[in-house]
């Protein structure tokens, strides 16, 4: 037999409190990962009725300024060529970078996927060849990249320069090889999917609340001029 002390009354209500801090919190990561990978499991879902269908979803993606195909700007990213390379290849960068992404919320995640999605894909539908189907996902990687490495210029964040520095370390020779035109290969989709990634990083940063707040912060009150 053992007798233990009675907690305070304070501590368990710090407790209590700490715990409720917590909950909402996990509950937004919770749904930041269930967003990344429900993407990724989209896109594999997609492809695994195309391996079934004897790849017959391939002709789903853009067609370059081809108005009866313009819906294909939506599909093309959840298409791919094979699962390994093109599906594999394409899933490991977007959930790295997607990780950094969602970091600030799913929000945030689903405003940037989005604008890269139209913005690349109607890019991609203005400037790439014609006659073809472009498909794949690689286009949304440019854009999380390009998002990643800019953003911190426009928040004016040394950790987010941080951060899109560590995305140029481990992706920025493949980005940057994947520019240069290869047969099979849309560079046309990268450049696309990459500028509107910038887009994305701009048109986040001047809603950004923070930096809102740091201008105000930083802002001198006027002087009144003296009769």
């Amino acid at each position: 037999m053992s007798t233990v002390a009675p907690r305070s009354p304070r501590r368990e209500s710090f407790a209590r409190t700490a715990l409720r801090q917590a909950a909402p919190k996990w509950r937004l990561q919770q749904g930041v990962l269930e967003l990344l990978f429900g993407i990724v499991a989209l896109m594999w879902l997609v492809e695994i009725v195309n391996w079934i269908d004897g790849y017959g979803l391939d002709g789903d993606g853009i067609y370059s300024r081809s108005f009866s195909h313009l819906w294909g700007i939506f599909t093309a990213p959840f298409i791919h060529e094979n699962f390994a390379p093109h599906l594999l290849d394409n899933t490991i960068p977007l959930v790295f970078m997607g990780v950094f992404i969602a970091w600030r919320g799913a929000r945030r995640l689903a405003i940037v996927t989005a604008i890269v999605i139209v913005l690349g894909g109607f890019g991609t539908w203005l400037i790439g060849p014609a006659h073809v189907s472009t498909i794949g996902a690689s286009g949304v990687v440019f854009g999380f990249a390009t998002y990643l490495l800019t953003r911190g210029l426009f928040n004016r964040s040394l950790l987010e320069l941080l951060v899109g520095g560590l995305v140029g370390v481990f992706w920025g020779g493949a980005l940057l090889s994947s520019l240069v035109p290869h047969t099979g290969v849309s560079w046309q989709g990268h450049l696309c999917g990459g500028l509107a990634g910038v887009v994305a990083a701009y048109v986040l940063a001047r809603q950004d609340p923070r930096r809102a707040r740091r201008s105000v912060g930083t802002a001198r009150p006027a002087k009144a001029l003296a009769k």
